[in-house]
Formats: C-alpha cells, structure tokens, sequence
C-alpha cells in the first residue's frame, strides 16, 4: 500500500467570525423536568445565570407551565458565554394516547425582551431495533443492551405467561426486538410500544408480533395468528425482583417456620402498583399485619390481593383493568421494609402467583385479517433479524 501526502494551507479565521468580532457564542443544554423541581434548580441544571429569565419564568402564565402537571417535560436552554438565556424550549405530551405534543417557547427579543408563546405540533413516529443475551437476568441484559425500562418491562409481561424469567432463563438466551419512540423536533419524548419481539430460551423460539384487525382492539400475536393475551400479567410491578417466594420459610419478624402464602416483591416507597387482570375492588383498607391491603376480585371466582401498600388509590366496589394502577408500594403493617406482598387464590384457596400468568387463553383472528397479518409479521420479521444481526455483529 502506498500513502500520498499533500500539504493543505489551513484557512484563516477571518474577523466576522472570531468573537472578538461579535459574533454570538451560544451553548445548548437539555435535561427533563423533575417532580420537586423550581425554576432556580431547573435553570441550575441547564448551565442558566439569569435573574431576569428566572423572574420571567415565575410570573408569566404561559412559563408556568413548564413546573405545572407532568414531570419529565423535556427541556432545552441556549445560553450565551455569560450563562444568560437566550431562548428555553420545552416539549411534552398531554396525554398517552395524543398524536400531538406541546412546545412552549420562552425566548428574549432584542427590542421586546422576554415574551413566550405555546403551540401544538405533530408527532413523528419512529421504530429502533436492539437486542441482547442473558449472562444473569433479564434486566441485567436489558440494561446492557441499553434498552429502556418501558420496553424492558413490556418484553418481560409480553412472555411472562411462556417464560418464567426467575426460573427459566438460562446464560446464552437471547431476544431481540422492534419498538417505536415517538419524538419531537427530533428528540425522544416517550418510548411507545413493542412492534415486534423474538426470545429464545433454552433453543426454544418465542415471536410475538402487535397487530390491529380492522375494527377490533390491537393485541399480541404468535407467528401462527394466535394472540396469546393473557387474563393476567406476571407481575403486579412493572420493574422489580422477588425477595421471598411462595411455600415454607422462616418468617422475619417472628422467626419461625411458617407458610409463605404469596410472593413479595421488593421495591422502592411508592413503586406504582398495578391490577393484574380486569376486576372489582372487593376490600381497599387496612387489615392487621397486611397494613394497607387491596383485594380485587376477579372471573372464574379468582382473585388477587396486594399487602404493606403506602397508598391506596381505589375503593370498594371500583372496577379496575388489567395493568390498572391500584396503590403505591409501602411498609405498613407487618412489614420489615419496602415491598409489596402480593397473593393468588382460586376459590378462596391460595396458589403460588407466580403461574398467574399462564391463567389466561388467547383468540384466533379473523380469516379475512389473516393476509393482512401475513404481510405485516413478514416485515416484522425481517427488522427482528436485523435487529439480532446488527447489534451481534457491534458486541462482536
């Protein structure tokens, strides 16, 4: 091989773009709104130094929005060399189901001064591939693959009823999947649903695939067309790890050898509790050493119960859904620390909770949806192995 070399002249900086010259210097940071947040620890986080900005921010009505309703506004700041703002903007969803987002535009005029403004602006819907393979859990991969914690949690309940991810999963089990981001002026607002996943555990293959037949609500199907939605989820935390099982154990406060009738899940003060399945509230109150408890009680005379919650955000007689949020996660009653106790029962008699979610049948499509189906699964699948292609070829 040969190399070449050529001299090259460097360009000089001419006087209209040096700083000296006047030209502006302009710094961008982002960050996301937070629950306890002011303005002064807001534009603390952005780099901002700017009393009159801050003043503005406070009193004006549309900038109040930006601290008003829902954490986790996303915000960004320009600043000039001297840390003063030169224009905030700042970008959220108004609801789950919105295809529009709202942007909120505080900037400084140079003959004005401050002035804001708010406006709707549509959503662009995007789709990201990842995949990763299990050395100790699935969390464990998830976060090394860098996958969010909502499409984390969403694999994990898609084939919780299938894989028993505490029990089953083996090192080398591998998945890979599609999901969607929705995005604003090119940012990620929130991360969407799970378009398409593969896991394979213990060489057997598991593909699920979302698709919505025309006129009937969207769920998760089987390569096959079967959808396989269960009645109930595995879990009643979207994100967490089981500390204590069902069956024998020494109980921690008394120390005895006792029957463990449920499962615990440990988690932090106020981790959002969700129903497992559709239901009515049977009991929402405190109850001896379950502290805080709510029992929902479902179809096929089933029913599920919730322990050692900090809040309770139903009442008797409400009918809840299926991933529903019913309380926030505690230590009331007999309870050595943070964590929700969580029971099955059939018929008044308790079951280990953790085949909950292999209670639950699925439903076939209808023929004239099935070619629709075909075309979209086969697109599916092409991204999947795409997905398990790309990021195998990187980790290599």
């Amino acid at each position: 091989m040969q190399n070449f070399v050529e001299p090259v002249q460097p360009a000089l900086t001419t006087p209209q773009h040096s700083p000296e010259a006047g030209t502006p210097f302009v710094l961008f940071q982002s960050d996301v709104t937070r629950r306890d947040d002011t303005v002064h620890s807001l534009l603390r986080r952005l780099g901002v130094q700017d009393s009159a900005a801050a003043a503005f921010l406070r009193q004006d009505a549309h900038a109040r929005q930006l601290l008003q309703g829902q954490s986790r506004k996303l915000v960004s700041a320009e600043t000039d060399d001297q840390r003063q703002l030169v224009r905030l903007t700042a970008r959220w969803l108004p609801d789950e189901r919105a295809e529009h987002y709202n942007r909120l535009v505080v900037e400084k005029h140079p003959a004005l001064g401050w002035h804001s403004y708010t406006e709707e602006a549509p959503l662009t819907r995007s789709t990201r591939l990842s995949s990763g393979t299990i050395r100790h859990s699935l969390f464990a991969a998830t976060d090394a693959a860098r996958l969010p914690d909502e499409i984390a949690a969403q694999l994990a309940d898609l084939f919780g009823s299938q894989i028993d991810f505490r029990r089953d999963l083996q090192p080398g089990d591998r998945f890979s999947v599609v999901y969607e981001t929705l995005e604003a002026d090119g940012e990620v607002l929130q991360f969407g649903r799970l378009l398409a996943a593969e896991f394979i555990n213990q060489g057997q293959v598991h593909q699920k695939l979302w698709f919505e037949e025309p006129g009937q609500k969207g769920a998760y199907y089987g390569a096959d067309g079967q959808s396989n939605r269960s009645a109930f989820l595995a879990s009643p935390l979207e994100f967490s790890r089981m500390s204590s099982g069902y069956g024998m154990r020494f109980h921690p406060i008394s120390g005895r050898l006792k029957a463990h009738l449920g499962v615990d899940y440990a988690a932090p003060t106020g981790t959002p509790v969700r129903s497992v399945a559709e239901g009515t509230v049977a009991f929402a109150g405190w109850k001896n050493g379950y502290g805080n408890v709510i029992e929902v009680e479902h179809t096929e005379r089933k029913s599920t119960v919730y322990a050692h919650l900090s809040r309770i955000d139903v009442r008797s007689g409400q009918r809840v859904g299926q991933s529903d949020r019913i309380g926030l996660v505690g230590s009331t009653g007999a309870s050595t620390g943070p964590h929700l106790h969580f029971e099955y029962k059939i018929a008044g008699q308790h079951q280990d909770p953790l085949n909950i979610a292999r209670d639950g049948g699925g439903q076939s499509m209808t023929v004239a949806a099935r070619q629709e189906f075909e075309q979209v699964a086969q697109a599916m699948r092409r991204q999947l192995d795409i997905a398990a292609t790309v990021v195998q070829a990187s980790a290599d």
